[in-house]
Formats: C-alpha cells, sequence, structure tokens
C-alpha cells in the first residue's frame, strides 16, 4: 500500500537517509538523527531531548512503550528512570536480556503540561501519536521483529488497533506488522501505582505471566 503523499512529502529526507544507509544499525541511526531534530508536533517546543529508542539492531524482540517520561526526556533514553528499572527485573526474571531487545514508545517526546511551576506527564494526545506515528513504523519496518510487546494500552492501540483494551486484550496474542506477533501488557508505571482495585503486586504477577508467554513465544519462532 502506498504511503500517504502528505507522508511521503514530509519523510522524504528520512526515508532517503535510511535507503542510503547500510545495514540495520545505520538505518536505526540515521532515522534516530531525524526524530532528535523532529518538530511536527507541539511536544517538540517542551522537550529537552527526543528518545528515539535503543537496543539491538538485531532484536527479535521490540518493546514499544506510551511516550518518554521526566528521565527519558533528560537523558534522551527509553524507560531510563524507575519504570525501566522495573521492566529490566521482569525481563530478566523471563531470561530476557533487555541489550537483545529494541526499546522504543510511540510518541519520542514527553507529553507533559506544566501547572504550579511543575511539568506533569499526560498521555499524548491522537495527532501527537500521528505525527510520530511515521517514525514507528520504520523503525519496525527496519527492524522486521519475531515479536512485539506493547506496554500499556496506548501502545496497544497503537500497535494492534484502535480499540484495543488493556483489561480484556492483555496476555493475548495477535498478527502485527511485518509479520511480527504482538502481546500487551501493563505499562511499569501503572504496575507500580496499582490500579482501581487491583494492587501492583498482582498487576506484577500478571505482567510477569506475558513476559513469560513473549519468552516462549520467541523460543518458538527462533527459527521463522
Amino acid at each position: 500500500m502506498s504511503l500517504p503523499a502528505r507522508e511521503r512529502e514530509l519523510f522524504a529526507p528520512v526515508d532517503a537517509d535510511i535507503a542510503a544507509a547500510g545495514s540495520r544499525a545505520a538505518k536505526l541511526a540515521a532515522l534516530a538523527r531525524h526524530v532528535r531534530v523532529c518538530e511536527l508536533c507541539p511536544l517538540s517546543r517542551s522537550r529537552r531531548h527526543a528518545v528515539p529508542g535503543e537496543g539491538s539492531a538485531r532484536a527479535r524482540l521490540m518493546i514499544v512503550g506510551e511516550g518518554p517520561g521526566a528521565s527519558e526526556d533528560d537523558t534522551g533514553r527509553p524507560f531510563a528512570g524507575r519504570s525501566g528499572a522495573q521492566l529490566d527485573r521482569m525481563l530478566a526474571d523471563a531470561g530476557i536480556l533487555r541489550r537483545s531487545t529494541f526499546i522504543t514508545n510511540i510518541v519520542k517526546c514527553r507529553a507533559a503540561d506544566e501547572a504550579g511551576g511543575r511539568w506533569h506527564n499526560r498521555p499524548p494526545r491522537a495527532a501527537e501519536v500521528k505525527a510520530c506515528r511515521p517514525y514507528l513504523a520504520r523503525q519496525i519496518a527496519i527492524l522486521r521483529p519475531r515479536v512485539i510487546l506493547c506496554l500499556g494500552a496506548w501502545a496497544g492501540r497503537s500497535i494492534i488497533g484502535p480499540g484495543f483494551g488493556i483489561g480484556s486484550g492483555r496476555g493475548r496474542w495477535f498478527a502485527g506488522p511485518s509479520q511480527s506477533d504482538v502481546i500487551a501488557t501493563y505499562h511499569p508505571a501503572y504496575i507500580q501505582r496499582g490500579g482501581p482495585g487491583i494492587s501492583g503486586k498482582r498487576l506484577e504477577r500478571l505482567a510477569r505471566a506475558d513476559l513469560e508467554s513473549v519468552s516462549r513465544r520467541l523460543k518458538a519462532r527462533k527459527t521463522t
């Protein structure tokens, strides 16, 4: 399917640089350079650093979150704060090394509003997700991961479909882009907060079971 004319126009320099790059790592680096200077949505005006993503260019597992938080905005790295430490622990318990994955978000800049002299995280707006979506689509096309793990409802809706709900959809497998298998689980930040009527410990147990399912699926698709 051809790209919309507006996207072809806006992303022609990105696509040219990706095409000129040789290896997957070089293609990801070329895309990341464009992300860091992107001004396609208002989030670019309040960010400190854009966060393109990081990890192995040969990753069979791609992890997609909602968006950078304060720690990520400070460092330019995805999942660099408390949520990242939580994610690292759960991955390790499932026998998955973070360095073997590629981690990114559906939006590459922190979505936050200022109130009382402080910045507070908020969910990305539809227009912000739409503006950033072509970057994520190109990352997926470059990597062609076997499995995509969506962290939270926003990532699930972006990858699986707009009707996705984390309550009914988490832990289930879906057909994804580039012949990937897609599963969603709770975002580490949500696990740390706890949800209505469910404790953080219960959420963590469910998420750990989902990551074990990811580990099994990766082993099953090792030769595909």
